[in-house]
């Protein structure tokens, strides 16, 4: 007997069972009020078509469904240890809302790591300790090319969109980047009200959609637009954004789902339609066009540094607007690295999973290949990808950073919890989500006051790990103060594992390094299309 034809015996005996003893005892009634919607379900299921693990185990075959439903909460309360979670570890979450609450964040007993363990990687601290004065380092940005440098933290708010966020959570975000003095970067969908309302500086991200700045008839780059924007006090730097390591080479969407009369005012966008932001550019075509337009933005912005952010596919690409670079004198005051490790944006698997490349072999990339074509001196670099704790940005300084920017940590600080539910517009702790029930629990005061503190904490550490490794500033990590073991006996350095170029080598054919000849070649300064140094496949016959 199949477990369909035994519920349809089951419900029937049950059904009559209930009906005979309600006329002897009358409560019993309530009773069949519990199990008809049960038989009404089953019935349901055997009737329908989709589903056809409903069709032979009707009503209990919504338990699986159930069972997977909850499956990640039970994964994380019940199941993972301190260092096996996925995207970030419990080790580090814990890490977060302990110093974003201001409480004990230190740790007994010893590491959880396995330091025995292939990939384990630690600092070099010194025998010679200083003791730094300054606790509160700067990065200045523009110093070349501005009138209006910005004095930046080691650490701020990666781009995250109000519309991907709520209005609660961008609003927490700033005030916590006021109240500690460190920037706020808006994401690609404008400045709102709530970036603008406690008066934290901003990096004003612009992408393909130009929303802020959009033509509202073509979609395109609006100069009016632009120059009324970026003439406010709180916008402190300008980001173009080329390509992102949640989804590179593919235009974010914001659902109609989480549209609200104001994200369409605020985007310049159409109420009731996805809001696509396309793959490419419309302002420029071509490096060199992309540095006239990082340079009339510059201008246009009063003299506030700009640059442009993006996750490394082609190698050649970027090698590309370095050619640029040197052909027309132009150059951004900022690369923002972004690594294929993805954030807090929703992307198709085959882009989360295979697409870019990771943030510390394109970090090591980008600052090789701009001292290689000897412009680094003038550029910052901005990394993005992970970066959770004070070795995570050590990590990264000592491959060519000069700051970090942090999504992933921040969304912590306000009481993430990793649900995943970024893309549904069902996020449980009221951060990415538009539902006014959820986003209204999310009390801006108090989160934003532990965004300071996490900021705060994570600058009092970094500085700690510089005295502990002999160091006086951020700008003097370097890769052999990092270390990887790469085997059970073999221990290696940054230096050891990631390359580093001589300073302007790339420019001469004498001093090019062997396995940067080719993207070298392939490299065109005036056009994103590739020389073709290696031979096509053969053409498919007629």
């Amino acid at each position: 007997m199949t477990v369909r034809t035994g519920f349809i015996i089951s419900s029937i005996v049950v059904s009559l069972f209930i009906l005979l003893f309600s006329f002897i005892w009358k409560p019993i009634l309530w009773l069949f009020l519990i199990v008809l919607p049960i038989i009404l379900v089953g019935i349901r299921d055997m009737s329908q078509k989709t589903s056809t693990l409903l069709r032979i185990y009707p009503f209990i075959g919504h338990l699986r469904y159930f069972m997977e439903y909850i499956r990640p909460e039970i994964q994380q309360y019940f199941i993972e240890d301190e260092t096996n979670g996925k995207p970030i570890s419990r080790e580090f979450r814990a890490l977060v809302y302990q110093r974003a609450k201001g409480v004990r964040d230190t740790r007994a007993f010893g590491t959880v790591f396995d330091v025995y363990e292939q990939g384990y990687e630690w600092i070099n601290h010194s025998l010679q300790p200083h003791v730094i004065e300054d606790k509160n380092p700067r990065v200045i940005f523009g110093a070349k090319n501005c009138s209006k440098p910005y004095s930046a933290s080691p650490l701020n708010i990666s781009a995250m969109s109000y519309g991907a966020l709520s209005k609660n959570a961008i609003m927490a975000l700033n005030k916590g980047a006021k109240i500690d003095n460190f920037a706020h970067n808006t994401g690609e969908g404008g400045v709102s009200p709530y970036h603008l309302k406690h008066g934290g500086d901003l990096i004003w991200q612009i992408g393909t959609g130009y929303f802020g700045c959009r033509n509202n008839a073509t979609g395109g780059f609006d100069e009016e637009k632009f120059i009324k924007m970026a003439s406010r006090e709180e916008i402190k730097m300008i980001e173009i954004k080329l390509s992102q390591g949640a989804k590179p080479g593919h235009g974010g969407i914001l659902p109609a789902a989480k549209l609200t009369q104001e994200i369409v005012d605020i985007r310049g966008v159409e109420m009731g339609k996805d809001v696509v932001s396309p793959p490419a550019h419309t302002a420029f075509s071509s490096p060199e066009g992309l540095l006239e337009f990082v340079a009339n933005l510059r201008e246009k912005s009063g003299g506030k540094p700009v640059g442009f952010k993006l996750c490394i596919g082609h190698k050649a690409e970027f090698l590309a607007i370095c050619k640029a670079m040197k052909k027309t004198g132009l150059t951004p005051d900022f690369v923002t690295v972004d690594g294929s490790e993805g954030g807090t944006g929703a992307a198709p698997i085959e882009m989360a999973n295979s697409v870019g490349m990771p943030l510390r072999d394109a970090l090591s990339f980008v600052h090789n290949a701009l001292i290689g074509t000897g412009v680094r001196d003038d550029i910052r670099i901005i990394a993005a990808g992970k970066v959770i704790s004070a070795f995570h940005m050590m990590r990264v300084l000592a491959l060519g950073a000069d700051t970090i920017n942090s999504a992933r940590g921040m969304m912590f600080a306000l009481g993430c919890i990793q649900s995943r539910h970024c893309n549904t517009d069902k996020c449980p702790t009221g951060i990415a989500t538009q539902e006014p029930v959820r986003y209204e629990a999310l009390d801006v005061t108090d989160k934003g006051q532990r965004v300071a503190n996490y900021h705060h904490s994570m600058v009092k550490h970094i500085v700690e790990l510089l005295e502990v490794a002999g160091i006086n500033h951020t700008e003097e990590v370097m890769p052999w103060h990092i270390n990887r073991r790469a085997s059970a006996t073999e221990i290696k350095s940054y230096y050891d594992i990631y390359e580093t170029l001589e300073e302007g080598c790339l420019l001469s054919k004498k001093t090019i390094p062997e396995k940067w000849q080719r993207s070298w070649d392939m490299a065109n300064a005036d056009t994103w299309e590739l020389n073709p140094v290696v031979k096509k496949k053969p053409a498919l016959a007629d």
